[in-house]
C-alpha cells in the first residue's frame, strides 16, 4: 500500500510548479536584463532562465535554476498577495 502525502492531484503539483517556475524566471530575465545592460556584460536568453543553459554537465544548470525560479515566484507573489488582501 502506498501512503501518498498530499491529497493535491499530481497535475495540480505540475501546473503549480510550472507556473511558479515561469514567474520566477521571468522576474529573474526582467531583473538580469537589465543589470546585464547597466554593466555591458553579455545577456542570456529568456529560455535559459526558464531551463538553465544548454548543453550543461553541471548538475545546478539542470536542477537550480528551475529551484531558484520557484522560490522567487512563491516570494514574488506572497508579496503580491499582501498588498493586495492588506
Amino acid at each position: 500500500m502506498h501512503l501518498h502525502t498530499s491529497m493535491t492531484p499530481p497535475f495540480m503539483r505540475e501546473l503549480g510548479g510550472a507556473i511558479l517556475n515561469f514567474t520566477g524566471g521571468t522576474l529573474r530575465w526582467i531583473y538580469g536584463s537589465i543589470w546585464r545592460t547597466i554593466f555591458k556584460k553579455s545577456k542570456f536568453t529568456y529560455r535559459e532562465y526558464i531551463d538553465g543553459p544548454k548543453n550543461s554537465d553541471d548538475y545546478f544548470d539542470s536542477v537550480g535554476h528551475r529551484f531558484n525560479n520557484i522560490i522567487i515566484g512563491i516570494i514574488f507573489i506572497g508579496v503580491v498577495f499582501l498588498f493586495v488582501f492588506r
